[in-house]
């Protein structure tokens, strides 16, 4: 074969949103392509590619497909539509119902989950809630709790009719209240259900070179900022190149059971409680990218992944390999670094005596963690505390960095503890910043929620973030842990190993949001963080209060 015969076998020709594109293979995926010289920015990695996430998803000769994995060289002579090539109107009509229902927070998840609604509802018979959740199952969303997700297919689908389109004010404040309750910037509408929320890894320049970690770490816990920002990184001109030279490991599920990793403490307990490592499970993983002696794009981009990007060292590798190299450098974490350097929950492990009240904690050594336990146990709505005795021990555990900067770290664990003292569910809890919350819980029925959070600025981002914090706290209790190996390191590495409650398996969640006339209040607070302390605590009380988390109760 001729060196022309040879490079024209490595070109794959097929049809990109109606026009004709070639583009080398190369051992490449179509995200790799789309991404890369297609310049599509829709299409999303998420899961670094495990084909887990759905956030790639786009249609292959009109059918979803998950780019992520599928071959470039699979795709000679096929047709490929992204969220970019639908006709504008149905493109309009889906991106329009999301940001109207409040089924797009940070808007990663969306694109890959638009399409594939999309190609449900093109069937002649129309498909109901069931259908939805059923396709649903090849993604993952973390902001939204899925509910709000229906609530977007019956808009787009005609079921109930389009809520009128918000004036530039009213997105003003639907963003202020997303602001408050991501805990970072945010932008609401339309184009963000796109996509176009302005991740780091969308905007970076186009010349830019790709560094990638290299190796496994050696050690549990172990951080850049413990190594240096340059080191251990190797850089490229492509993300696949960068992926070779890194000698990248797919992720695995392991088939090892979770342990807890704090010992209850000794002592006559009439309930105990252990909780597991957590993964945090944001769509997008940490980037960034510098040019030289730039300032490096913030790798929050639209929202704060929970708070646990707050101390992402990629701002500052980037802006250091930049320095080095002399040109553009986007840094990268792939889905197994961000569940091996992310921060997670510290885990903990309880004795209730009642009839003393006294409780004893063991809690992972993370700075601030005992002042934040006793804000929650001692919460406002609690009622009187007088004679409780709350003991906490700090204890060092071989594990993942810990952190209290993800949602109510440490406070909400508090306020669950106070309801195991009690005896029961909390009637109300009113959050950090004076958000009072109300649940209800009925087997069979779901969660409603009660939330007063002053004015509500926005109806929909706010009962949005309300029933993605309801998703998370049932989660927290009933299915997630993280495994990790006697070194501490873990060893849960897709996605789907996190226990995250997928759409089927999430119940009715309702959130009733009091009115900015009838609040107590004056001015808007964060509700989320109460939403999921209250959640999680009446979860665990309609159970009987069983002694480990995960509890592995259905919720549906």
């Amino acid at each position: 074969m001729s060196d022309q015969v040879a490079r024209r076998a490595e070109v794959v020709s097929f049809e990109l949103n109606g026009a004709p594109v070639e583009v080398r293979a190369s051992g490449s995926s179509l995200l790799d392509a789309l991404r890369g010289p297609l310049g599509i920015r829709s299409a999303k990695d998420g899961c670094s590619p495990q084909g887990q996430c759905g956030c790639c998803t786009v249609l292959v000769d009109g059918a979803p497909r998950v780019a992520c994995v599928t071959p470039l060289r699979r795709l000679e002579g096929r047709s490929v539509t992204t969220l970019e090539g639908l006709p504008s109107a149905e493109r309009d009509r889906w991106t329009t119902a999301f940001a109207a229902t409040g089924a797009s927070q940070c808007g990663f998840c969306t694109p890959g989950i638009v399409m594939r609604l999309a190609a449900l509802a093109r069937r002649e018979r129309p498909a109901g809630h069931a259908e939805v959740d059923q396709a649903l199952l090849a993604h993952l969303c973390r902001c939204t709790g899925w509910r709000s997700i229906l609530d977007a297919w019956d808009v787009a689908t005609g079921v109930v009719a389009t809520p009128p389109p918000r004036d530039a004010a009213q997105l003003a404040a639907a963003a202020a209240r997303a602001a408050i309750e991501g805990r970072a910037p945010q932008q609401v509408g339309p184009d963000v259900a796109a996509g176009g929320g302005g991740f780091a890894e969308d905007t970076a320049p186009r010349e830019s070179l790709v560094a990638l970690r290299t190796g496994r770490p050696s050690a549990a816990g172990e951080a850049d900022g413990q190594r240096g920002a340059t080191d251990g990184w190797v850089v490229a001109p492509t993300l696949a190149e960068a992926r070779v030279a890194a000698a990248k490991v797919q992720g695995r599920n392991t088939t090892a059971a979770s342990e807890h990793p704090v010992p209850v403490p000794p002592g006559p307990w009439d309930v105990t409680l252990q909780t597991s490592w957590v993964e945090p499970a944001y769509l997008e993983t940490d980037a960034s990218w510098c040019e030289p002696a730039g300032v490096p794009a913030s790798p929050l981009a639209n929202g704060g992944a929970f708070g646990a990007k707050v101390a992402s060292p990629l701002p500052e590798a980037a802006r250091r390999l930049a320095a080095m190299h002399g040109r553009p450098v986007r840094a990268l974490w792939t889905r197994e670094d961000a569940v091996r350097f992310g921060p997670k929950r510290p885990p903990l492990a309880a004795g209730i005596d009642r009839s003393a009240r006294r409780v004893v904690v063991s809690v992972a050594r993370t700075p601030g963690v005992a002042d934040a336990l006793r804000a929650g146990f001692h919460h406002r709505g609690a009622g009187d505390a007088a004679g409780a005795v709350l003991e906490i021990h700090e204890v060092d555990v071989v594990g993942p960095p810990t952190a209290l900067t993800l949602r109510a770290a440490g406070w909400a664990e508090g306020v669950v503890l106070r309801a195991a003292l009690d005896g029961a569910a909390p009637g109300s809890v009113v959050g950090p910043e004076g958000a009072v919350v109300r649940v209800a819980w009925s087997a069979g029925e779901g969660i409603d929620l009660h939330v007063d959070a002053g004015p509500p600025l926005d109806e929909a981002t706010l009962r949005s973030y309300c029933v993605g914090a309801a998703h998370m706290a049932a989660g927290w209790v009933c299915s997630e842990s993280l495994t990790t190996d006697a070194d501490g390191a873990p060893v849960d590495l897709t996605v789907r190993s996190f226990g995250v409650l997928r759409s089927v398996d999430t119940p009715r969640i309702e959130a009733e949001i009091v009115e900015a006339a009838a609040s107590a209040r004056r001015e808007p607070v964060n509700a989320s963080d109460a939403v999921f302390a209250a959640v999680a605590a009446t979860l665990w009380a309609a159970q009987g209060f069983p002694p480990a988390w995960p509890t592995g109760l259905r919720l549906r």
